[in-house]
This record gives structure tokens, sequence and C-alpha cells, in this order.
């Protein structure tokens, strides 16, 4: 039985709820397993955004993990846009030639973050290299990237909860939410 929650303020709406997204994340955590049974599985999270979500999902794969992070920022004309510009700010501690590679991310939307880092990664020699996400905003994808694993597949909404945020806000929040539009001004207050 699901529980009721209290939306937090400014949300307009919840997409998935805590127990939704568990389940989800199970459910795709034993696919990740059934695939890499027998192989060295590194996971490599995108910060801030994927941490919650990697942390799930590796907790609820049944094979032996490795995980590493990295973080990027983007900049120039939009995050992630045709004409910003990506960069990675914190690199991998360790290498990744010869490991079979999964990169998770709390989203992909149009493709060109998840392009950089898959050109950027691949250049390192890794045995195998797959993405799996927890939301896969397909309807704003510019540039094709191969998503192996995706748990939900979303509009083109601005989202929050599970990781993602505004502002730095909403990351804690155990479910997914689409962000009420009147609460993303920076005068309005979401306290």
């Amino acid at each position: 039985m699901e529980s009721v929650v209290n939306p937090a303020p400014g949300v307009e709406k919840i997409l998935f709820t805590e127990e939704q997204v568990q389940a989800r994340v199970a459910e795709v955590a034993a696919e990740i397993s059934r695939k890499y049974e027998g192989r060295d599985l590194k996971l490599i999270g995108v910060l801030k955004g994927s941490v919650f979500f990697l942390t799930a999902l590796a907790r609820a794969i049944s094979i032996p993990v490795k995980i590493d992070f990295l973080a990027i920022s983007s900049f120039g004309a939009g995050s992630g846009s045709a004409h910003g510009m990506v960069r990675i700010e914190k690199d991998l501690d360790d290498p990744i030639q010869d490991q079979d590679v999964l990169l998770v991310e709390d989203i992909v939307d149009t493709g060109f973050t998840t392009r950089y880092l898959l050109q950027t990664l691949s250049g390192r020699g890794p045995r195998s290299l797959g993405i799996c996400t927890l939301l896969d905003r397909s309807v704003r994808r510019v540039v094709q990237v191969p998503v192996d694993f995706r748990c939900f597949e979303i509009p083109d909404r601005f989202v929050v909860g599970y990781g993602l945020d505004y502002k730095q806000l909403y990351r804690n929040l155990g479910y997914i939410a689409v962000l009420n539009p009147d609460n993303k001004s920076p005068d309005n207050k979401t306290s």
C-alpha cells in the first residue's frame, strides 16, 4: 500500500511516488545484475544529481560493484545546449581501462552532456560503456545517445526530487515531482 505524501511546497504534482521509484530501481538493478553477472562492473555517478539514484541502485544490484564519481559544469548558451560547453570539474579517482563501466545519470535530456561524457570515457579504454538513467526525457533529445537502462520516461516538464534539484533544493525528496512553474522565479520563496 502506497503511503499518502504531502508534497513539498512548490510541488505541482507527484509523477512517481517513493514506492514506485523504489520498485522500478529494484527492477533495473535486477536487469543490470543479470547483464553483468560474472563481470567486474564499475558504476560512475555524475555529481550531484545521481547520488541518490546511484546509492539506491548500487544497494539493489546483486553483484559486487565498484563506484566512482565525476562532476561536470555546463556553461555558455545554457546547460546542455547545442552552443553550451561542458567541462569536467572533478575527474574519476581511478582509471577505467579494461573495465565494464556503467555511467549513472539522474536524467538524460537533450543528449549533449551525455554524449560528451560517453566520448570522454570511451577514450579511456573501458571494456564496455553503458548508460543507466533514472529519468529519460527523450522528447527533448537533440543528440541520440544509447540509453541501456532507464527507470522512467518523463514528459517535457521541470522535475525535482530523488537527486534532481531547483537551485540546490528538493534533491532530498524521495519521490519525483513536477515543480510549479510559478515557484521557479527567484523572488518566490519555496520554503
